[in-house]
């Protein structure tokens, strides 16, 4: 984040009642949370913006949550997969059946990889359900249903009644509870292909929560075909995009060796299009885990986070820091910001 304009303190009021307005949200309640919606034309494009609001010691916070709608038409090619793993994912996602998953922290760009996935199956044969909290992008020829806690429309009990419906795909927003996770894997068992997201730290990391959760280790094993974890870095600003030559620290961390010349790698020097930041847009880095005999039968013996990690490594899996890296020598991001998204993949 970075500041661009700072108000006086006095106008703070109208300017949340302005936006509590714009979302249809209750402008006297200040005691709790709100969460809204509104759309804004600019540039040239429809802009959707989820509004949450809390109260705080210091008064209420406002996080506007920007989703440009061309956004929701990216395809994996345009996510910044690279070839094997966009291979890789582009043939699970043909499966008759199983759950793929995909993990990382809030705001990694979990959902657009999934929309580009349903996108990339959304054929007039399919029939494709989703549950959402709440519905980010529109898909036509998708059945969309939106969670309402309020109104009893949690994910288990929307995914309960989606089952009725014979979908051939279902993608589940969040697996967030043990009923969840069991209806879950359960639907994958019995002849459809479900997609959903975790927030776990590695790809493997998937396997532990699911156990955590109560679920059994035999039907871990058998429903789950793939995981995914992802990160978002920033991208280097093409206007102002520099080469250097790497210093020894950053050739040690490349794996670069000393007596190779000609190596260079790339910065953003700063420019007004990019706020002086040297960066300007995301892509994706990403870690792909199969979830093949080898990997789920460990899962059956309930092996620890680092003994899947030690597997899946030995096995061609590639980690989020391989990934990173690839992106820094194709010039894509900086070295810097690679190690900033993947200090624990290390």
């Amino acid at each position: 984040m970075m500041e661009v304009r700072a108000f006086p303190l006095d106008v703070t009021s109208a300017m949340i009642s302005r936006v509590k307005v714009l979302a249809r949200l209750d402008i006297t309640e200040r005691r709790k949370p709100q969460d809204g919606r509104f759309s804004h034309h600019s540039f040239d494009q429809q802009i959707d913006v989820r509004v949450a609001v809390i109260p705080t010691s210091r008064g209420e916070r406002v996080t506007l949550r920007l989703l440009a709608q061309d956004r929701s038409r990216l395809t994996l090619e345009h996510l910044g997969m690279g070839s094997e793993i966009r291979q890789a994912f582009g043939r699970l996602i043909h499966r008759s059946h199983g759950i793929i998953l995909l993990t990382g922290p809030t705001g990694s760009g979990k959902s657009t990889t999934l929309y580009a996935a349903l996108e990339t199956i959304n054929t007039v044969d399919k029939h494709i359900i989703t549950t959402e909290d709440p519905v980010e992008y529109d898909i036509g020829g998708v059945n969309q249903v939106a969670v309402d806690a309020e109104f009893g429309v949690s994910f288990a009990a929307s995914l309960r009644s989606i089952l009725r419906h014979d979908p051939d795909v279902i993608m589940v927003g969040e697996i967030r509870d043990e009923e969840t996770a069991h209806l879950a894997l359960e639907a994958s068992l019995t002849g459809h292909l479900v997609f959903s997201t975790l927030h776990t730290n590695s790809a493997v990391g998937a396997v532990t929560r699911l156990l955590d959760m109560g679920c059994e280790s035999y039907l871990v094993a058998s429903a789950l075909i793939g995981v995914m974890a992802q990160r978002l870095v920033r991208k280097i600003c093409v206007h102002c995009k520099k080469p250097y030559e790497p210093n020894p620290t950053e050739r040690d961390i490349m794996g670069i060796p000393r007596e190779r010349t000609g190596v260079v790698l790339y910065r953003g020097m700063g420019c007004t299009r990019c706020l002086r930041s040297g960066y300007y847009d995301r892509v994706g880095v990403y870690e792909y885990v199969p979830f093949e005999s080898g990997v789920s039968r460990l899962v059956m013996e309930k092996a620890t986070t680092e003994e899947l990690q030690k597997f899946a490594g030995e096995h061609g899996a590639i980690s989020l820091r391989d990934d990173a890296l690839a992106k820094v020598r194709e010039g894509v991001t900086t070295l810097e910001e690679a190690l900033r998204v993947t200090t624990l993949e290390a």
